[in-house]
């Protein structure tokens, strides 16, 4: 295969326009260009401070771009011929893909300070792994975690990890707390945000010893950036008990999938009784802008944008079956974290929360504390 163009030096090199600069995948989720080009057109509508680098096959988003003048005149195409597929294996993709896939040049360029942030809706997987292998953790931070909005009963919540890694440990369900806390107050605009810990019952004798001991060490903490509140429950999560929801991430991606499914099956279930029968129909037609608003209320389209903590950088994940409408709530949520300082933020938390040793913690929590200070030379390598 062809070497990928190398990304030329930007007219707003340095960011001299002082605009905000995001970076597309713009080959990944299910329809590629089709999908993502006419998304990013309906964001710089909503943000016209923005400007855009697109990854990809030139002419298939040049084609798009033709059709879209104001996009264009703000967006800049880096040609790649190597697209990860929405099925590789993150391995598979990494082998493949990194330095010259359209997905890894998205990426490598908020690295190289070229965009402020990269959005994507490619391989969950392997766009988690290209961005812990390009952009590397934030010190003191072990594991990412993905973030999403979930509508609730009260508005929105925050729930993570939705399915970056499999199990977590205490400190990895801390550090989610207090990352999770940093992004719902760029979201909802709160000082001290309520955290809950995904659990199977909100005694403080249940669940297993990670959550219990996480548990422990944020009431003892007492964080001044966030309000732990305790355990909650599965269905905590839909009445909006908290504005953080904390969990690993196999339990996550459960939820989240368990959620999804749930609305589409409530969805058919409307749609065949009011196509039941005539009156039926008729009552429909008197309380459409009741089902209007339950619709609008329950469109995954507009909380979409998982945004993925813990790397040093942002990075944010779309759905990939979405539509362009879709993929601009994501870059939505990717201009949020960046002008807000989502990075800044969470480095400021995790520099306030000390070391957490408590009676009876365990002497492996203390010293992994205590060997994640980075000396200056290890942070941010390559």
């Amino acid at each position: 295969m062809n070497e990928p163009a190398e990304v030329a030096a930007s007219p707003q090199a340095g960011n001299r326009s002082g605009r905000m600069r995001i970076s597309l995948d713009a080959m990944g989720g299910d329809f590629g260009p089709s999908v993502t080009v006419p998304g990013a057109a309906r964001a710089l509508e909503r943000h016209p401070d923005t400007e855009y680098v697109l990854f990809g096959r030139a002419d298939e988003i040049e084609a798009e771009l033709a059709k879209l003048p104001a996009l264009k005149a703000r967006a800049r195409v880096v040609h790649t011929d190597v697209v990860v597929a929405m099925d590789d294996k993150p391995s598979q993709a990494l082998r493949q893909g990194r330095y010259k896939s359209s997905m890894w040049m998205a990426i490598d360029a908020v690295k190289k300070g070229e965009a402020d942030v990269c959005v994507s809706a490619g391989n969950t997987g392997a766009l988690m792994v290209m961005s812990r292998f390009c952009l590397k953790m934030m010190p003191g931070v072990d594991r990412p975690a993905i973030a999403c909005m979930w509508p609730t009963a009260r508005g929105e919540s925050i729930v993570l990890d939705v399915g970056a890694s499999i199990g977590a440990e205490a400190e990895n369900l801390v550090d989610m707390a207090i990352m999770g806390s940093a992004m719902a107050r760029i979201v909802f605009d709160i000082d001290r945000p309520t955290v809950g810990l995904l659990n199977v019952g909100v005694e403080e004798i249940k669940g297993v010893e990670q959550v219990k001991e996480a548990g422990a060490i944020l009431r003892e903490a007492n964080l001044p950036n966030l309000n732990y509140i305790g355990f909650v429950e599965g269905d905590d999560i839909g009445k909006g008990r908290s504005d953080v929801v904390v969990t690993e991430g196999f339990a996550g991606n459960i939820a989240l999938k368990t959620a999804e499914g749930t609305a589409k099956q409530i969805a058919d279930y409307l749609r065949a009784a009011i196509q039941s029968s005539f009156l039926a129909k008729i009552g429909y037609l008197f309380a459409q802008g009741a089902f209007n608003a339950l619709r609008k209320k329950m469109d995954p389209r507009r909380v979409n944008g998982g945004v993925f903590l813990g790397l040093n950088g942002v990075v944010v994940k779309s759905h990939g079956g979405t539509d362009a409408l879709g993929f601009a709530s994501a870059i939505d949520v990717a201009y949020e974290m960046v002008k807000y300082e989502l990075l800044g933020k969470i480095g400021s938390a995790l520099a306030e929360r000390g070391e957490w040793v408590l009676p009876g913690a365990s002497s492996a929590m203390v010293e992994s504390r205590e060997d994640e200070k980075p000396a200056a030379s290890e942070t941010g390598s390559a």
